[in-house]
């Protein structure tokens, strides 16, 4: 990796005038693959949002459907007659018939999604949620139908029903309560324009993106998106890189310096020379970068899963060690067989298959409510086990605008609003990106400007003009210097500001100070984290000065300044390699590639909507006190999560050895009607436990 300082060449801070960065490296081609690849990745992306929406729709279709069958299942079950104290006869002898007819269409309809999720899984080799429930309807399914052709014992129907609905309804408010994580690289492809103005003999033609070559002219106007990575041939512009840098000033861009596709042309018209098109184009690279670092996340087994794979083992241990001792004790078939299937369907507790999403759907409600918008549950349950906090700067920790931090005036006869005043009038005729800063705290305080004549630009050194019959200069500190004028100390605080003098009639009348404000809230989050024993560490596209000013100011753990996004990527997988467990806060597309790779990524949601789709969980409000929030939250979901999944699989404790037919020699054996009762009270309990992390989030709250 290159020297950092090279990719972010140094802003001299003492002069208003501003230097080009350095984007060589972003233009080295990583790994050739033509343009036919990039769409069909980005329409890959675009079919997979649309497959998540699809199976929402199929989970509730499936679980309404299956509810409807499963009220004449319930009715006609004799287990279930039994417990209600009720008999209904429809057809005589016929009705179990009926009942398997019933059952057999909410097995294979219902339970579709599962027994294709065993395959699945078996597949990857990481048996889960979907071979746990599989196992138990497939056994209730064969066993039944089993009894109901002639094989002894009752028949467990109505518990393949009733497992089939739970599951899917389980799933069903799971998938709800997470949004696809796909719409990331949607996100990113939509901020390349999709046309360019391509130069030929002497006149501007609109053709498509795919269309150009390396070696083709095109013509960017003022305000237009930059199309490809390529050399400026001709003319001079401010460009804004934040996207790729997330450096808050524009950069001075002319002639022979580099320009990346996707970012935004300023005043200037520029003709550029196409350097970098399709799966070579930086933006491109970024966009490879997010999709390899999401495949790789979403490998990681949820807690669920985990739990759901030892009841699948024990599940099937048990059954079979059941089904083999009772043969070897000499009892009948059918009635080893009856045992082998309660303790099987036993295992499979439904309230598991509640435990975690009805926590989720109620957490994720309340911090949507609170600002925080989670997008992928396994980094929110995750959120309780990170170390290290990274942040990107600008916008993030810093309010991520150029602006007027400090003002004053060095004349007794002028106060701060008359200097603010005359610059504002003429830095009304400018259209320097300095100019932008100094009009908007105009506009804020309300401000009339006077009318200007004889406005006049000082070669590099800043403007001046008439106002009135005063003459009026705005200068950097470097014409006072040529000028041997002494400047006061209090001009200047930290290096981090950008400081330009208003000259009244040659005489030095005050100073306008400029920087990208830290945010107020960033302060407290810092301490709140630091006191959870989380480090903070900085990582940012400005330079050394700017970074380490924030940093010192907000007593972060350590900073890394002039980064691009692939090395704060490497940064990330650094910390990762030396145990850390890693959340990254950031708001741009520079800080895309890291949000994903990141073991939780923040997005800050005054940020770019990439960033935004790329994140596992999006602030809001903006707020970084809200981190704080996110992290004691991740805590009180994940602590009811268990809870849940004792009450869930507590049950099965007793239930499995009682159902196995331990206790059959002192005459106590559960049957599978006990086995229902015992099973529903546990996912009564599992939803009342999960309402009450209402109470507890309010407890944090007010923490």
């Amino acid at each position: 990796m290159e020297d950092k300082n090279k990719t972010n060449q140094h802003h001299n801070h003492k002069n208003d005038s501003v230097e080009h960065s350095n984007h060589n490296k972003m233009n080295s081609p990583k790994n050739k693959s033509n343009d036919e690849s990039s769409q069909h990745k980005n329409h890959d992306s675009h079919d997979h949002h649309d497959h998540h929406q699809m199976m929402i729709k199929d989970f509730r279709l499936r679980f309404w459907i299956s509810l409807i069958f499963t009220l004449p299942i319930l009715a006609l079950s004799p287990m279930v007659q039994d417990l209600l104290g009720f008999e209904l006869l429809l057809f005589g002898e016929t009705d179990k018939y009926i009942l398997f007819g019933l059952s057999t269409i909410v097995f294979f309809y219902g339970g579709w999604p599962f027994l294709k999720g065993i395959v699945d899984e078996l597949k990857e080799k990481q048996p889960g949620m979907m071979t746990l429930i599989a196992v138990a309807i497939t056994v209730a399914w064969g066993y039944s139908t089993a009894t109901t052709f002639g094989l002894e014992g009752s028949s467990f129907f109505w518990e393949l029903a009733t497992l089939v609905d739970i599951m899917l309804l389980g799933h069903w408010i799971e998938m709800k309560s997470v949004l696809g994580a796909s719409r990331s690289l949607q996100e990113l492809v939509k901020l390349m324009p999709s046309e360019a103005h391509l130069l030929k003999n002497g006149n501007t033609v609109d053709v498509k993106l795919d269309e150009l070559k390396e070696g083709d002219q095109v013509v960017v106007r003022p305000g237009e998106k930059i199309p490809v990575d390529g050399l400026i041939t001709d003319g001079q512009s401010n460009v804004n890189e934040s996207m790729v840098t997330g450096e808050a000033k524009p950069v001075k861009k002319e002639k022979n310096n580099k320009v990346i596709g996707g970012t935004i042309n300023g005043n200037g018209s520029l003709t550029v020379k196409v350097e970098q098109v399709g799966e070579n184009a930086y933006l491109n690279k970024v966009i490879t970068m997010v999709r390899d670092a999401q495949s790789v996340k979403s490998k990681t087994q949820n807690l669920a899963d985990r739990i759901a794979f030892w009841l699948t083992i024990i599940a099937l241990s048990v059954g079979f060690a059941t089904l083999a001792t009772w043969l070897l004790l000499g009892k009948e078939f059918s009635f080893a067989m009856e045992r082998m299937a309660t303790v099987m369907v036993i295992a499979c507790p439904h309230a598991l298959g509640l435990a975690v999403p009805l926590v989720v759907a109620i957490s994720t409600s309340i911090s949507a409510q609170r600002g925080l918008l989670i997008r992928n549950r396994t980094a929110f349950e995750n959120s309780r086990k990170i170390t290290m906090m990274v942040f990107d700067k600008t916008g993030t920790l810093t309010k991520g605008n150029f602006g007027v931090t400090r003002l004053g005036s060095f004349m007794d006869d002028f106060d701060d609003n008359t200097i603010l005043k005359y610059a504002g009038a003429l830095e009304s005729k400018s259209e320097h990106p300095l100019a932008m800063g100094i009009m908007h705290k105009v506009k804020e305080g309300e401000i009339e400007i006077p009318e200007v004549n004889n406005f006049n630009a000082i070669t590099g050194k800043g403007i001046e003009g008439e106002v009135g019959s005063k003459n009026i200069k705005v200068v950097s500190p470097g014409y006072l210097k040529d000028k041997k004028v002494d400047i006061p100390d209090s001009a200047y605080k930290n290096e981090a500001e950008t400081v330009v003098f208003v000259l009244i009639d040659d005489k030095l009348a005050g100073f306008i100070a400029m920087s990208d404000e830290i945010r107020d809230e960033s302060f407290n989050a810092i301490k709140t984290l630091k006191e959870n024993n989380i480090k903070c560490i900085m990582m940012t596209g400005d330079n050394e000065i700017v970074a380490k000013s924030v940093s010192d100011e907000l007593q972060l753990d350590g900073y890394f300044s002039g980064l691009l996004p692939d090395q704060k990527l490497e940064k990330i997988k650094e910390f990762q390699q030396k145990g850390e467990f890693v959340a990254m806060t950031g708001d741009g597309i520079n800080d895309a590639p890291a949000l994903a790779t990141a073991d939780v990524g923040i997005a800050v949601g005054s940020g770019t909507d990439v960033a935004a789709e790329t994140a596992d969980i999006i602030l809001v409000n903006s707020n970084p006190q809200d981190i704080t929030t996110l992290v004691l939250f991740g805590k009180a979901t994940y602590k009811k999560m268990i809870q849940n999944f004792i009450w869930a699989t507590g049950y099965n404790v007793v239930a499995i050895p009682l159902a196995a037919g331990v206790l059959y020699g002192a005459g106590i054996l559960i049957s599978p009607a006990m086995g229902a009762v015992f099973m529903s009270l546990s996912t009564i309990i599992v939803a009342l436990n999960a309402q009450l992390l209402k109470k507890r989030m309010k407890v944090v709250e007010e923490d």
